[in-house]
């Protein structure tokens, strides 16, 4: 659901991105991505996928062994200032100074950033009940991961990336949270990109779902059209080839049972109707995550 035509150049976009770790495990793998304005944006992996590492090359935080990565079309490890205020973050282990009083910690940023909206601010602390002149070390995480969201909303990014932002957060905080996020979407058009496995969330407010698998990311599409065109067929292999090819659709992940029979999860074009007799089961959010992962 982007509320922005596509002929808008992307907010941020990785090309044949390889990175490995020096002891020689591959994380990365070609991978490509492309984030328009105004998407929201769920990356779904299992742990230790490399979520967290996607996501700190996108920001230029890691610079990949091949492969480029740009934000608003500069090169990521090498943005001027002005893109640089242009961009939110959440890390998954808060970075804030323990020391400071959440006060502090917000004059101090504030003093990076033109485009700063203390009513905002001011409004986010008071509704998330967060002392401003508490020493940071003396919240607890819940709220100390509340600041780091305040933080990185303040001063309106067009790009928001939040790594596990709200896995410290009750059901309640975490729903706060992401109207908060969907609102700053629908009025400024921010791009969002979000990783979690709290799956649940997703479906609240993650138009668009990105899969990373085997170092790539293996599918994105918004999530009601996956729902809605996503479907598991079982038959032999030969049947399910043949069928593939009637419809048009695209594999996306395939099974081998016993028998030389298979099972096929493939993604429909759409308002693809089934032949009569062929049985093709639903999916949800949870079997494609399995699956895709």
């Amino acid at each position: 659901m982007s509320h922005f035509p596509h002929s808008e150049s992307p907010s941020a976009e990785l090309s044949g991105v390889n990175l490995a770790y020096a002891e020689g495990s591959s994380v990365l793998k070609q991978l490509d991505w492309q984030l328009l304005p105004g998407q929201v944006v769920g990356l779904l992996g299992r742990n230790g996928s490399g979520k967290t590492t996607l996501l700190e090359t996108l920001l230029g935080l890691r610079e990949p062994q091949a492969g480029c990565v740009k934000i608003f079309g500069q090169d990521a490890t090498r943005l001027d200032d002005s893109a640089r205020a242009r961009i939110g973050y959440v890390p998954q282990h808060n970075d804030l100074f323990e020391a400071f009083t959440a006060a502090q910690l917000l004059a101090y940023f504030k003093s990076f950033y033109p485009r700063w909206n203390e009513s905002r601010v001011e409004g986010l602390l008071s509704r998330w009940d967060i002392d401003r002149n508490k020493p940071i070390r003396k919240l607890s995480g819940g709220q100390q991961q509340r600041l780091s969201i305040i933080r990185a909303l303040a001063h309106e990014p067009d790009l928001l990336v939040l790594d596990e932002p709200v896995a410290s957060l009750d059901p309640v905080g975490r729903r706060d949270f992401l109207r908060e996020l969907v609102d700053q979407v629908l009025d400024r058009g921010t791009t969002v990109v979000f990783s979690t496995h709290i799956l649940s969330d997703l479906e609240r407010v993650a138009f668009n779902l990105a899969f990373l698998s085997g170092g790539r990311i293996a599918l994105q599409a918004p999530l009601d059209e996956l729902l809605e065109q996503v479907r598991a067929f079982t038959g032999s292999v030969s049947e399910m080839a043949g069928l593939m090819g009637r419809l048009g659709a695209q594999p996306l992940k395939r099974t081998p049972l016993e028998a030389g029979r298979e099972r096929v999860l493939a993604r429909l074009p759409t308002n693809a109707t089934l032949p009569a007799g062929i049985e093709a089961e639903r999916v949800n959010l949870d079997d494609l995550f399995e699956e895709l992962t």
